[in-house]
C-alpha cells in the first residue's frame, strides 16, 4: 500500500467537498486545516461505485469524528491527479 497526503482546508469532510488526490493509489493520509489527520481509503461498493472510507479522528477542538464511509458523486482524472467530489456519508 502506498500512502499519499491530501490536504483539506477544513476540520471535517462534508457533501460536495472536492479532494485532490494522486491518481492510481487507494490509501491516503488526510491532513485537515486544524492540523488533525486521518487515514482514508478509496474503495468500491458492492455495485462497483467508488466510496471513501475515512478513519476516525479527533479535531483540534476535541470533537471525536467516528469512522465513516462517504459516497463519491464524481471522480475526474486529469493526468496524474484525480478529483473526488464527495456525496453523502453512509449510515
Amino acid at each position: 500500500m502506498s500512502m499519499h497526503v491530501i490536504e483539506v482546508p477544513h476540520s471535517h469532510l462534508y457533501p460536495g467537498l472536492i479532494l485532490d488526490a494522486p491518481a492510481g493509489t487507494h490509501d491516503f493520509l488526510v491532513l485537515f486545516g486544524d492540523d488533525s489527520e486521518s487515514r482514508a481509503q478509496l474503495l468500491r461498493d458492492d455495485r462497483g461505485r467508488p466510496v471513501l472510507r475515512m478513519g476516525g479522528y479527533m479535531t483540534a477542538r476535541g470533537t471525536v469524528i467516528d469512522e465513516r464511509v462517504w459516497t463519491v458523486r464524481e471522480s475526474v482524472q486529469r493526468g496524474d491527479r484525480i478529483r473526488l467530489r464527495l456525496g453523502r456519508s453512509l449510515p
